[in-house]
């Protein structure tokens, strides 16, 4: 298909475009980060003005892949920060910068729709999955978020949903309908020559890249490989800032056994890309996000899944995963691959996992996607 020239949709028009909500980029901690670096650098490409509004700490770049980043201040605890940053952020897109549109990453910023609209801005929201549902906001929390996410549909002028079970969600609680925009993903085949660094060789391990939160279900998984006959090694990726306990429960479950190797946090993106493209599985146990970028750079680079069993996994994977509900699930699928009577449907999955991304989740046409509803966000500005 043909692209279009810079700054051009079905709309027309060149823009200034603010994207707030975020750590950031460049991109280093999740799937909000990376479609912000992803879709504002095409949009900047194509003669946009981009607005990134940044909290990454000692930061300080004002310009990246073609993006004005702007490194607005925040409260660093747990429940203050994003709200602090997406506040400071807000007064400087009103004051300040003077978008045409915003997108307001996360439900939990809705407080500051409304005062972008009072300011002539108007603004989409982002939905990040069934936010409410995560541990870490229990109570209060929790609350907040069910409030939050109300309040969001409400009075964004759009809402998008990253997957389509999010926006049937919005629809049948809300009555509103959401614009359905997936992240995007590369079709990628790495090489494999820093693999050795981790004690590990290709298509000699498992893989698990999440953070250790309990509804990412990774002490199911570190249980599961646990008490399997499997001998190859469960690489685990990942930690959590605010999950003491449950980190201390994933490492319990762990000690003595030398099959499993939990080596924290990863920020080297082509190590990681090495590590999907060449797992002999990889796991994912991520239930309340919607479409999640981890799942998706695991089928891009051929990593054949094992998805915790809920409508978003089977969304993304169009059913073609080893689906499971518990660790003894996990655990039976972990050992007919250990008996290797499951290489040919692994194969199969790994070449419909990069067929999938390819034909759904790219970058290049979820930036068309965006742009064209930043164009009638501006329009309806100018009217």
């Amino acid at each position: 298909m043909a692209r279009r020239g810079p700054g051009c949709s079905q709309y027309g028009g060149r823009m200034k475009v603010a994207l707030m909500g975020t750590r950031g980029v460049p991109a280093r901690y999740g799937g909000f980060e990376t479609a912000v670096e992803e879709i504002g650098s095409r949009l900047a490409a194509r003669g946009h003005a981009v607005t990134v509004y940044c909290r990454n700490p000692g930061q300080r770049m004002h310009e990246y892949r073609g993006m004005t980043l702007v490194n607005a201040p925040a409260v660093r605890h747990r429940v203050a920060e994003t709200l602090s940053h997406t506040a400071a952020s807000t007064v400087h897109a009103v004051v300040r910068d003077r978008p045409d549109a915003a997108i307001v990453m996360n439900a939990g910023n809705a407080p500051f729709l409304k005062p972008l609209r009072l300011a002539g801005i108007p603004a989409a929201v982002h939905l990040d999955g069934l936010e409410s549902k995560r541990e870490k906001w229990r109570g209060a929390g929790a609350a907040y978020y069910r409030w939050a996410e109300r309040a969001a549909v409400a009075w964004g002028q759009e809402v998008i949903a990253d997957a389509q079970a999010i926006a049937d969600h919005v629809s049948r609680d809300y009555g509103r309908e959401c614009v359905v925009i997936p992240y995007g993903a590369a079709v990628i085949h790495p090489g494999s020559g820093r693999l050795a660094a981790l004690g590990v060789d290709p298509g000699g391990y498992h893989l698990l890249v999440a953070r250790f939160e309990p509804e990412n279900h990774v002490l199911d998984a570190v249980k599961a490989y646990g008490a399997s006959r499997e001998v190859r090694p469960l690489v685990v990726v990942g930690s959590a800032p605010y999950s003491d306990s449950y980190v201390d429960a994933v490492h319990a479950a762990a000690e003595g056994d030398g099959r499993i190797r939990l080596v924290g946090s990863l920020y080297d993106q082509d190590l990681l890309d090495e590590l999907y493209g060449h797992a002999v599985a990889y796991i994912h146990g991520h239930s309340v996000g919607g479409t999640n970028p981890s799942l998706l750079r695991a089928m891009g680079a051929g990593a054949p899944v094992l998805a915790f069993d809920v409508e978003f996994n089977r969304e993304v994977t169009d059913g073609r995963a080893y689906f499971w509900r518990d660790a003894e699930m996990l655990t039976s699928v972990f050992d007919d691959i250990a008996t290797g009577s499951e290489g040919t449907t692994l194969a199969s999955m790994s070449t419909d996992g990069r067929a999938r991304i390819a034909g759904h989740y790219q970058w290049d046409a979820v930036t068309d996607q965006y742009e064209n509803l930043l164009h009638r966000l501006a329009a309806s500005r100018r009217r």
